[in-house]
């Protein structure tokens, strides 16, 4: 897990102080009340959403707020599983041709677990990734930042899932 990606051995900005601050997640959002009341919680039941680009903002205010408010995790760690959760949401939106998708969150002693079920039976693979490439990072991403990561073949379709540790209180 080092800087950016891309973006290594150059100087990165440091989150310290009053900026930091302002670039933490926040759950303090009509939207997120808004997603939980339209969709429900992925902590307490699979989520469905629609396979469209847009989602995946629905996805991301719905993990934020599970990981900050609901389990009273870290705000790094929020930001990881959000990007994360971008991530895997943006594969099962361009790359399976489903109408929906499902989102689902768990936590147990030490670890979390996010999984996104999609209709598809292709299976995500890791590439290799170039420091120019614009594209193609995002299973990358996961594989830097999850601890664990990886997809499950169900009967309709697959989950795409990765696990995080957590430092309990």
């Amino acid at each position: 897990m080092g800087g950016m990606a891309g973006l290594e051995g150059m100087e990165q900005p440091q989150r310290t102080g009053t900026a930091a601050a302002r670039r933490a997640p926040s759950i303090d959002d009509e939207s997120v009340a808004k997603a939980v009341d339209l969709f429900g919680n992925p902590a307490v039941d699979e989520v469905r959403l629609p396979s469209r680009p847009e989602s995946a903002g629905t996805a991301r205010r719905l993990a934020e707020c599970v990981v900050l408010r609901d389990w009273g995790l870290t705000p790094q760690l929020a930001e990881h599983t959000v990007l994360l959760v971008s991530e895997l949401v943006g594969n099962a939106v361009r790359h399976t041709g489903a109408r929906t998708f499902g989102l689902r969150m768990l936590r147990r002693r030490g670890w979390i677990r996010v999984e996104v079920r999609d209709p598809s039976r292709g299976l995500p693979c890791l590439m290799p990734v170039d420091p120019l490439d614009t594209s193609g990072r995002g299973l990358w991403l996961v594989d830097q930042l999850a601890q664990r990561w990886g997809a499950d073949l169900l009967p309709r379709g697959k989950t795409t899932w990765f696990e995080m540790r957590v430092t309990e209180p």
